[in-house]
């Protein structure tokens, strides 16, 4: 059998804080057309890909909330959903997005080839700090910014096949990729925008590419599953941002890479099916799995005393 779904992963370089909505909508609709005229079903962006990645600066409200969208889609995004529509293209997509009752995400959707959208995730694992912190060389406001998403990760049926999607920090987590799992995912679509210098710990900052494949080629592997992640990169505002996007294998590899820090498009076909191969095997997760044993580990949490590391 085989589930064929053509896949572009449609990375974004720097966006300017001055960079206006429609200018941002036209290089996505370059790259829109781009991947339909090869061959692709669905395109993914970035995360928060209207704007510059906004959380790097204090920010008063008035200016802080024309970062954010009221409708999707709006005047401006609607050339996109309406090119998308007349091409027969999916995409997902990130953005701020603010609801009728004041609630601010970080926000994705993921809309079909018709045209309407198939779903919507708001950021469960929110990184970064609450309040401006003087000695760091950039802020990275999310907690500040943002309400972490009120629901948890789930799968959508969508494109011929099982839909989850997360965004940025939840890749680090494994918890992102298993709650997926567990619903039987079979393509997890993921879109960030990540400095490469960690303020807290500059040491990492010379494994930001390495940790970026890491952790998803893992939850790719470890939970059977497509895994599509994408980036907005290249030095933003002053601020050099990973690029590195690239669509991985339910085996872990990664079958296509983005090679610049620019707009760049890469397209795949994935084979959900080849999901099954896993799914059936190594990680037949109800002949193998041991939840029970989950459960008592989890409980027992902090009952284990750090070790003397003076003796």
């Amino acid at each position: 059998m085989s589930r064929p779904l053509t896949i572009a992963a449609a990375q974004m370089g720097p966006v300017g804080r001055a960079e206006t909505r429609a200018h941002v909508v036209e290089r996505l609709l370059a790259m829109l057309r781009e991947s339909a005229g090869r061959g692709a079903e669905l395109v993914v962006f970035p995360e928060l890909a209207l704007t510059t990645f906004f959380p790097r600066w204090d920010l008063p409200d008035e200016e802080l909330l024309t970062f954010f969208e009221r409708d999707m889609p709006s005047a401006d995004t609607k050339p996109l959903f309406d090119e998308a529509e007349r091409l027969g293209v999916g995409f997902h997509l990130g953005y701020a997005e603010l609801t009728p009752d004041g609630h601010r995400y970080n926000t994705a959707i993921l809309v079909e080839r018709d045209g309407h959208v198939a779903a919507r995730y708001r950021k469960v694992h929110l990184p970064g700090h609450e309040e401006p912190e003087a000695w760091r060389p950039f802020q990275h406001l999310e907690r500040k910014y943002f309400e972490p998403g009120p629901d948890s990760f789930q799968v959508h049926r969508a494109f011929g096949g099982l839909v989850g999607l997360a965004i940025c920090n939840d890749r680090r987590w494994p918890e992102t990729y298993r709650v997926l799992g567990l619903q039987g995912v079979e393509l997890v679509c993921i879109g960030y925008n990540t400095p490469i210098h960690y303020a807290p710990d500059p040491a990492q900052d010379r494994l930001a590419a390495f940790h970026n494949n890491l952790v998803m080629a893992a939850g790719a592997y470890q939970n059977a599953t497509w895994v599509v992640g994408v980036g907005k990169g290249g030095v933003e505002e002053g601020v050099d941002a990973l690029s590195d996007s690239q669509i991985i294998a339910p085996s872990g590899e990664v079958i296509a890479r983005c090679a610049t820090s620019d707009d760049e498009v890469v397209v795949a076909v994935c084979d959900l099916d080849l999901c099954l191969a896993y799914k059936r095997t190594v990680f037949d997760f109800d002949r193998y799995r041991r939840p029970e044993m989950y459960t008592r580990i989890t409980s027992q949490r902090g009952a284990v005393e750090p070790a003397d590391t003076e003796s």
